[in-house]
């Protein structure tokens, strides 16, 4: 057998946000003899070191807001003219793909797939505008375009000529089957009693996760039920922020701090409790990960209706009403469903999904 197919991720790093796990749970699953995957990063990652022991190339450049609008284009230019051996090159910048795929077209790539991730953008008046002016390329750029879910397609592609291939954030769906024995195992390693609620939450601390309407909401359930606690797994630039406002409302003793964890499919065994406030959201993986896990997930209004896999679990509310969320909380029922049959059902099996993207590199390579 001749080498690998190469195929180049383009993201900002690969750490644990919801497309990169999503990259390396396909990486894990594909077969690296026939498609390798390389990636062009600007911050250093997690995950770097498991994709150089995969097989993987990690790239480097700095990025936009460290360098400015020029010099980025400059370094997306020369890097794709030194590498233009590339046949596929797939985007996961949002918007920002269409910088990145208008150079990887003029340096003469052949497939170029932007894929979208989310369904608004992050920053402010001026970084939206910026946005909004790269997203402007992506179409008279891009050859293929995924998404992770219709919303998420409808708000990158409006307009688009070409076909939008959905492709679901797919994990290992047995890894996170409930298990009681986990559960507790997990609950003495954290000092929590079996009859405690815990409330828990897996994202990066940026706005978009709304990590402040979760900490209200948690304290005021907390008057009504002290025998709770509340985990947060992840880390991101809110973190001190929201330290902070725990501090403040007296709470530091019912919240864990847990960091970026490689051990998620554990830690949501001592859940009772999925809460999910994003502001907005593209498919998320970590909502897949607790259904899996058979937890009840008490999410945004805001996040597609597309995550809900129709086994009783997922339970849309308004961000605009802490009462209704406390609520809920509190009359918290029921004990785990098993889901995994459902989410395979729904190809959120990772092993199929790596198999079909596999087939789909081969084929359009030639």
């Amino acid at each position: 057998m001749g080498s690998p197919l190469r195929v180049l991720h383009v993201v900002v790093n690969m750490n644990r946000g919801g497309a990169e796990t999503l990259l390396m749970n396909l990486y894990r699953n594909i077969d690296r003899e026939k498609v390798q995957f390389d990636f062009l990063t600007c911050k250093k990652g997690v995950f770097d070191a498991e994709i150089e022991k995969l097989g993987g190339k990690i790239h480097r450049i700095p990025y936009i807001s460290e360098v400015g609008h020029f010099r980025y284009i400059k370094e997306l230019k020369n890097f794709f003219t030194e590498n233009n051996d590339y046949k596929i090159v797939h985007s996961h910048m949002d918007k920002m793909s269409g910088l990145v795929l208008r150079e990887a077209n003029r340096a003469g790539i052949p497939i170029r797939i932007s894929h979208s991730h989310n369904t608004s953008s992050e920053g402010g008046i001026v970084a939206k505008m910026y946005k909004w002016y790269a997203g402007k390329w992506i179409l008279p750029n891009a050859t293929n375009l995924f998404a992770c879910s219709k919303t998420a397609a409808e708000w990158l592609f409006k307009n688009n000529a070409i076909p939008i291939q959905i492709i679901k954030n797919g994990i290992e769906c047995e890894k996170f089957s409930f298990s009681q024995v986990t559960r507790e195992e997990v609950r003495r390693e954290l000092n929590i009693k079996n009859n405690q609620l815990v409330l828990g939450h897996v994202g990066r601390f940026n706005h978009q996760k709304n990590h402040a309407f979760l900490i209200h909401l948690f304290e005021k359930h907390h008057k009504i039920n002290p025998d709770s606690v509340l985990l947060l797994i992840g880390d991101g630039p809110l973190h001190l922020n929201i330290q902070k406002q725990v501090e403040e409302l007296k709470i530091v003793d019912h919240v864990k701090f847990l960091g970026i964890r490689n051990d998620i499919h554990r830690l949501l065994q001592s859940f009772d409790l999925f809460i999910f406030p994003s502001l907005h959201e593209g498919l998320p993986v970590s909502l897949i990960e607790a259904q899996a896990a058979g937890l009840k997930c008490l999410i945004s209004e805001n996040i597609s209706h597309e995550v809900d896999m129709g086994n009783n679990l997922v339970e849309f509310l308004p961000i605009n009403d802490e009462n209704i969320w406390v609520q809920k909380i509190t009359n918290k029922k029921g004990n785990r469903n098993n889901s995994i049959n459902t989410l395979v059902k729904h190809g959120y099996e990772i092993k199929d999904t790596a198999v079909n993207i596999e087939k789909f590199y081969l084929n359009i390579s030639g």
